[in-house]
This record gives C-alpha cells, structure tokens and sequence, in this order.
C-alpha cells in the first residue's frame, strides 16, 4: 500500500471498471479517495463537466477539503485552469496523476530519465496554452507554473528535453549492445508484457527464481530487470518491463522507448493477462495490450498468451473468458503465478515458440 500524500475527490465515468481503475491509480499515486463523484461524460468545453456537477463539485470540495480534485480523462490547459480557478484546488487529470505515480516509482537511473522526458513531454504541449493565458493577464499556478515562470519554463524545456534525450540514446545504445552479445551467444529472449497489476513480476519471480517485489497495486515495474531461467536445460533470458494501461497516450510510450523496445526484440513475447478480472474487463485490456503492442512493432506471431490468476476462477470461467478473448487458434497457456498451474506447460510452450521464430 502506497503512503498516502493525502485525501481525493475523483471525477471518472459512470462504470464500475473505470471507478476501480482510477481508484486504483489515487492509490498508487498516494492519494486516498474521499468521494467520488460519476459521469457519463467528461469531454464537456469549459470545464469537461457540467455546469450542475460543478455545483455539485464545488459542495464537496468545501465539505470534504480534499487535498486533490482527480479527473479522470485528459483536460486541456483552459479546462484544468478553470476547474482549478473555480475550486481554488489542484486539479490532476489522468494523464498527470499517471506521471505522479511513474515519479514515486522511477529506482534505476534510466527510468528516472524516461519518467523526466513523459513529464516534459506533458508540459510541453502545454506550454502554449499556459503562455496565452499568462499574456492574458491570468494566473496559471494551479497548473504548477507561476505567471513569471512561464516564459522561462518555455523557452527552456526544449534544451532540457534534448539534454534527457541524449542520456536516453546512450542508455538505448547500450541496450543494442546487450541484446547483440546475447545474440553471440545464442541466447534465446522472452518479454513479459500486459496491463499493469496483471500478474507480470509474480510470474517473472515464478519463472527465475527471483525475489522481485510484487503488488497489486499498478506499476509495481518501471524499470526492466532481465534474469536466466532454463527450458530442457536450455537457458533463456526474461525481462520484465513497464505494465500497460488504458488510454497510454504516444508520448508516454515514446518516453519508455528504449525499455519497451525489448519486446520488439525478443524471440517470444508473453501477453500475461488477469483471468480474474471481470470479462468486460479483461476485454478491454486485452484490446489495450494489443494496440500498445501493435504501436510498438511487436510482431504477433511472437506473442504467447498466459491467462494468469486462474486458481481465482473456475473452469467453466476460464472457457468463457477464453471465448470472449477468442483464443481458438492462438498459443495461449492457463497459469497461476502464485501456485505453479500451468507454467509447466508455459515453459514448453515458450521453447516450441523461440523455435519456430528461427
């Protein structure tokens, strides 16, 4: 469980998938929800609500005092300063409060700077509209930029970006350099990829061995760890990486380029979805993954599907779930990370895969 930083009022869409989610998302980013108030919309002009919510809003920002008001979409510059104006609060949209959790996490170096570079890139496509309102004579610091700073911050995010860029090419070099040394050495590759909080590091711990941290919370994983694990007495490398969620937007993948572009590049990529996971949620991460994947180049003749967690579930749920997600004709394994179901087979599966990538 995350230290709280303090309390929330979160503003998401009228489901029980995308309450659960940006809940889980204050959670991870320290914020514990004090209300939530449900939408069927959020893409309203001025303030992305209605102007009767933001009555409403506005009785539970005085009554509650939360610390944040979280909106669960992405606003743009002019409707997160009129929120904030009219709240007289900090308001965090999707996008931001995504950031504020890659911050806590960010342990190695290079996702300190991947973390740094998605935080720019948010500011930057900002920046404009920040300057404008400036000019206006307005005060954009519930954005976290004073009217003086604006100009400065402006004209220098661009040299600062450039600067994380550079780092960045040289740790994606090195990378090059690893993944070529393994190639040497005949050193067969696997990716972990999948929706945050599916199962991924539990199952990376169960393949190798290892002690990594595990948690159900979302993106336990920023960083990516690569470790030896055998098939048959033949060795292969796993890495576990970043976890995927809804909504990712481009810049936050390009941002991760460097860690992501592991799966582009191993023999066999392993999809690990939650089985537990209510089936109109596993469908729409699964879609996620699947476009997140496709963005990045993976190729899918090299995906195996793991339908983790299924000692949640019964058998008459796995098959329905395999139905839904239509996994007649792909290579898919049932497993539990946590148990050891199934990872037998996941490991002749994995070998039969590298195999036929040759």
């Amino acid at each position: 469980m995350s230290t709280a930083l303090g309390s929330a009022i979160l503003i998401t869409y009228d489901s029980d998938d995308a309450v659960d989610e940006a809940v889980a998302l204050c959670d991870a980013a320290g914020y514990r929800v004090a209300y939530t108030l449900r939408q069927r919309f959020l893409n309203r002009p001025k303030y992305g609500i209605s102007e009767e919510t933001m009555r409403r809003l506005g009785e539970q920002a005085d009554l509650l005092d939360p610390d944040v008001i979280v909106y669960d979409e992405v606003l743009r510059p002019s409707q997160n300063y009129n929120l904030a104006s009219r709240l007289h609060r900090n308001v965090l949209d999707r996008e931001a409060l995504i950031l504020e959790i890659f911050e806590r996490r960010a342990s190695s170096a290079e996702s300190r700077l991947q973390v740094k570079m998605a935080q720019m890139r948010y500011e930057s496509s900002r920046a404009k509209e920040n300057v404008r309102l400036a000019k206006m004579g307005e005060q954009p610091g519930f954005m976290g930029i004073g009217k003086f700073e604006v100009d400065v911050y402006y004209n220098d995010i661009k040299h600062r970006m450039h600067s994380v860029r550079s780092k960045l090419a040289k740790a994606g070099r090195q990378r090059m350099l690893h993944r070529q040394g393994r190639k040497r050495f005949g050193l067969k590759t696997v990716s972990l990829a999948g929706y945050t909080s599916a199962g991924k590091t539990t199952l990376f711990n169960a393949l190798t061995g290892e002690g990594r941290q595990e948690s159900e919370e979302l993106f336990t994983t920023l960083s990516t760890t690569t470790r030896r694990f055998t098939v048959g007495g033949e060795p292969f490398l796993v890495s576990d990486t970043v976890g995927f969620i809804s909504k990712l937007p481009a810049y936050m993948i390009e941002a991760f380029r460097s860690t992501l572009e592991e799966m582009v590049h191993a023999d066999v990529v392993l999809v690990v979805l939650d089985g537990s996971d209510r089936p109109s949620d596993l469908r729409k991460k699964y879609r996620s993954c699947m476009a997140t994947l496709g963005r990045l180049g993976v190729e899918t003749g090299r995906i195996v599907f793991v339908m983790n967690k299924v000692d949640r579930i019964s058998e008459p749920q796995l098959v329905s779930r395999a139905r839904a997600l239509e996994m007649d004709g792909k290579r898919w394994v049932a497993a539990s990370a946590t148990t050891g179901h199934g990872l037998d087979s996941l490991r002749e599966m994995v070998a039969a895969a590298s195999e036929q990538m040759l």
